[in-house]
C-alpha cells in the first residue's frame, strides 16, 4: 500500500473513531444532565376560581395546568381508581370522586387514599363541598380495570361509560384536592402530591449510561481494525 493511500485510511479510521467518540461523549453529558435534573412538588399558590381558567367542553390550555384552583359542589359519585403512585406513597388506590359544579357540569377529584375513605365523617349528596387543589392533566395510561366502580384512569372520557354521568358536561384534567371544606369544618385526610420531573432529557440514566460504552466500544473496535489486518494478512 502506498504511503498515500495509508495516510488516507489512517484519517478516515481517525474520523470514524472520533465520530464514536464524540457520540459517547454525548451520551454521557445527557445521562450527566439527568442524574442532576430534579423533581420538584407544584407550590401551592392562593386559589383562583376553577372556572376563570377552564371551561367544560374544551381542552384545559397546558398554560393552566398545575395551578391552584378552587371550586364548589356535590359530590355524586365515587370510584377507586387502582395502582396510582404519589410522592412518598407506594402504588396503591386512590378515592376518586365527580363533583358536581353546577346544573349540567361536572370534573374529577382526587380525594386522597382509596383505604382512607372510611376515616371521614360521611358526605351526603346534599352536602356542599367546597375544593381547593392542583389542576392536573388527565392521564392517557390505565392502571387497572375499568368498571363499574373502578376508573382505569383518572380521565373524565371514562364517566361517558357510568350510568346517570354520560349526560354531564365534562371538564378536562382533573383536581389534586389539597383542601375541603363541609358545612365550614375543614375534611382531615391524607392529601396526594405529583411531582414534576424538570428534566428536558428523556429515558433514564442506565439508558444514557449504556450508550456510551456502545459507541466507545465501537471507537475501539474501529482503531483495532486496522492493526487486526495487518496480523492476518499473509
Amino acid at each position: 500500500m502506498k504511503l498515500r493511500d495509508r495516510i488516507a485510511a489512517g484519517l478516515a479510521v481517525a474520523l470514524i473513531a472520533g465520530v464514536f467518540i464524540g457520540l459517547g461523549n454525548w451520551q454521557l453529558d445527557r445521562a450527566q444532565e439527568l442524574k442532576a435534573s430534579t423533581r420538584t412538588i407544584v407550590e401551592v399558590t392562593e386559589p383562583v376560581p376553577l372556572t376563570t381558567l377552564v371551561k367544560p367542553r374544551i381542552s384545559i390550555d397546558p398554560i393552566d395546568l398545575l395551578k391552584n384552583v378552587s371550586t364548589s359542589g356535590h359530590y355524586i359519585a365515587t370510584f377507586k381508581s387502582d395502582n396510582q403512585k404519589s410522592d412518598g406513597v407506594a402504588a396503591t388506590a386512590w378515592e376518586v370522586a365527580a363533583l358536581q359544579t353546577d346544573t349540567k357540569s361536572l370534573i374529577l377529584v382526587v380525594r386522597g387514599l382509596w383505604s382512607e375513605r372510611l376515616t371521614e365523617p360521611t358526605l351526603a349528596m346534599s352536602q356542599r363541598v367546597e375544593v381547593t387543589g392542583v389542576l392536573q392533566p388527565s392521564q392517557s395510561d390505565d392502571h387497572g380495570p375499568n368498571s363499574a366502580d373502578n376508573l382505569a384512569r383518572v380521565d373524565s372520557t371514562l364517566l361517558l361509560t357510568k350510568a346517570g354521568l354520560a349526560d354531564f358536561d365534562l371538564y378536562d384534567g382533573f383536581i389534586l384536592a389539597n383542601s375541603e371544606m363541609v358545612d365550614g369544618a375543614k375534611i382531615d385526610r391524607t392529601r396526594l402530591e405529583i411531582a414534576i420531573d424538570n428534566s428536558k432529557v428523556p429515558g433514564y440514566y442506565w439508558q444514557h449510561i449504556s450508550y456510551v460504552f456502545i459507541w466507545w466500544l465501537m471507537a475501539a473496535v474501529v482503531l483495532y481494525l486496522p492493526f487486526y489486518r495487518r496480523r492476518v494478512t499473509p
